[in-house]
């Protein structure tokens, strides 16, 4: 049984996460200790655990230490089966961390499946919905197969309430893919979400971006939505030949509507000044699948701790080599080569 150290690297969710997902789709079980070791509050929290509980349904999987404060686990997997499935963090934690533990499986189940996921759609520790619609699902099309995603209902942090619908087509087998250059920006939105706010919060956000980014009024919208609890969100959205980036901003109580929306700000033009086909939090999110299809390459910024501890807990379980050589205008290029699942 492959033994993982929960406090490895970013020493948080992350690690438990890519354990269930590559446990899932290898079949390999695994005991994992001192789970979210480097948080003040470690353990399994509700949003951990509802990644646990969807991880056991999907594959028929056996679990110990499935309970909200648990720092061991062990979990052994049977056959993961393609559905209808429904889960409920019960919480705003974040539903796009829930998907990750199961989205690698599902892509090389052996049917197609259908998930129904609630809780927080656009939470400040995680990659917003509109992250997964716009910019990863599109290069899981690209490695042959199709997910596809809908937004039912708005949660935010600390209400949650929001419910998300995802589809998923599975591959026979995953195509690695290169994503090695960028081409010009040909698109670019902003837009900033309002639940229960006053819409002079967006005005102040968007002045920003209009300001700091030089991006014109005409690509800049207020979307006001339902939600259980108030919210706001600032979505920056770029598209281009062989690229497409969402970086985004939530606001919080007691932070000023400006600093939001130059933290979107800066994010977005780090990203545009590096020229790289691939954000941050993209390179997070592609190397499990890139992993489960033996190889591919792309050009990122510099990996985050996140990307890292990604890679650390995939040398558990897969016979692939992941090689990061860094370039001299800062960015990174990671390549990964032999190995997979068949």
């Amino acid at each position: 049984m492959i033994v993982v150290d929960g406090s490895l690297g970013e020493g948080g969710g992350q690690v438990l996460r890519t354990a269930l997902a590559l446990s899932l789709a290898t079949g390999e079980p695994f005991r994992i200790h001192h789970i979210r070791a480097r948080r003040p509050k470690p353990g399994l929290a509700r949003q951990h655990l509802t990644a646990v509980r969807a991880a056991v349904e999907v594959g028929g999987a056996e679990v110990a230490g499935a309970e909200l404060g648990s720092q061991e686990l062990t979990f052994r997997p049977r056959r993961v089966r393609g559905g209808t499935f429904r889960w409920d963090v019960g919480t705003a934690g974040s539903v796009s961390l829930v998907l990750q533990a199961v989205l690698p499986a599902l892509l090389l189940a052996s049917g197609p499946s259908e998930l129904e996921i609630s809780g927080g759609t656009h939470n400040p520790q995680a990659p917003p919905f509109d992250f997964l619609q716009k910019v990863l699902f599109p290069i899981l099309e690209r490695m042959g197969a199709r997910v596809e995603g809908e937004l039912k209902a708005y949660g935010f942090y600390p209400a949650g309430g929001g419910r998300i619908r995802v589809r998923v087509e599975p591959a026979a087998r995953l195509r690695p893919v290169v994503l090695d250059r960028r081409g010009e920006v040909t698109s670019q939105r902003a837009v900033v979400l309002l639940s229960r706010l006053s819409r002079t919060v967006a005005q102040r956000e968007l002045a920003v971006v209009r300001s700091q980014l030089g991006w014109p009024a005409e690509v800049c919208e207020i979307r006001e939505v339902e939600s259980p609890g108030p919210g706001n969100a600032l979505m920056l959205w770029v598209e281009g030949e062989g690229f497409c980036e969402v970086v985004s901003a939530f606001g919080m109580r007691g932070v000023p509507a400006e600093e939001v929306a130059a933290s979107a700000c800066k994010a977005m033009s780090r990203f545009l000044q590096a020229r790289v086909p691939v954000g941050e939090h993209l390179a997070d999110q592609l190397l499990v699948p890139l992993g489960l299809a033996g190889g591919g390459r792309f050009r990122t910024l510099p990996l985050s701790l996140h990307a890292r501890t990604v890679i650390e807990v995939m040398k558990a379980f897969l016979p692939v080599e992941v090689m990061v050589s860094a370039h001299p205008d800062g960015s990174e290029e990671v390549e990964l080569v032999a190995g997979g699942v068949a």
